[in-house]
This record gives structure tokens, sequence and C-alpha cells, in this order.
């Protein structure tokens, strides 16, 4: 019994550092010349601005979902048409869900440090490419 409280302790301790290091991402949303700001819309019509990680590769411009916290990525799929701020220009994609081989080639290279994977939760790691309309 004793074994199972500290089991309980140690994954309530995690899970809350796992929670307010998310938090604190979400709301310092760091920025810099590797971020983008994507704005997506709900069904209403509601826009969404998202800071995001900027993954170039192969002359595409990607982004991808690593966090727990998805809105903006679910919001992106229903509704393709987005609008992206790259380097402060703003422009308008199209979000498209990458096949299994581009999202093999772009885990490899960009992959994700343990550390960052165990402070977020080890979430699973979606991409989107962003083809210009």
């Amino acid at each position: 019994m004793k074994l199972v409280k500290i089991f309980s302790i140690v994954f309530i301790v995690y899970a809350a550092l796992v929670a307010t290091f998310e938090s604190l991402l979400g709301y310092y949303q760091p920025r810099g010349s590797s971020a983008v700001v994507i704005v997506t819309s709900d069904n209403d019509g509601k826009k969404y601005r998202r800071v995001l990680s900027r993954l170039d590769s192969n002359g595409q411009l990607y982004v991808a979902r690593n966090h727990w916290p998805r809105a903006w990525h679910r919001r992106a799929l229903n509704n393709p048409e987005v609008e992206v701020v790259v380097d402060g220009a703003e422009a308008n994609y199209v979000a498209v869900p990458v096949s299994e081989v581009e999202h093999q080639q772009l885990s490899e290279a960009h992959p994700r440090g343990l550390v960052f994977q165990f402070m977020t939760g080890f979430p699973p790691r979606y991409f989107i490419r962003l083809d210009p309309r």
C-alpha cells in the first residue's frame, strides 16, 4: 500500500510539473526568427492567434503540434485556410496534414530533445505543411 501511495504522489507531482510547464509556454509564447504566428478560425469564423515554432524543410514551411494543448491544430485541420505571419509578413496558406513518409523525414530533420519531451508529458507529434494560397 505504501508503494501505491509513493507512485501516486510521484505521478501527481509530475502531472503538475507538465501542466505548469505547458501553461507557462502558452502564456509567454516565445517569439523570434524561429517562430510564426498562425491564425486559425473555428466554424463560427472566430479567429485565434497562436505562436508556433517554424520548421523549414526542403523549401517548405511546416508547423508541428508538440504539446497537449492542441485546439489550434484541430481548427487548422477543420478549416485549413489559415493566415500565417512569417518574419513580420502576413500571408494566406492552406494547412495540409503530412504523409507518413513526410512525417518521418521531418521527425529526423527536427528531433525533439528528451528533456523537452519529459517536460511536456511525452505528447504525440503531428506536422502540418503550410502551402501558400
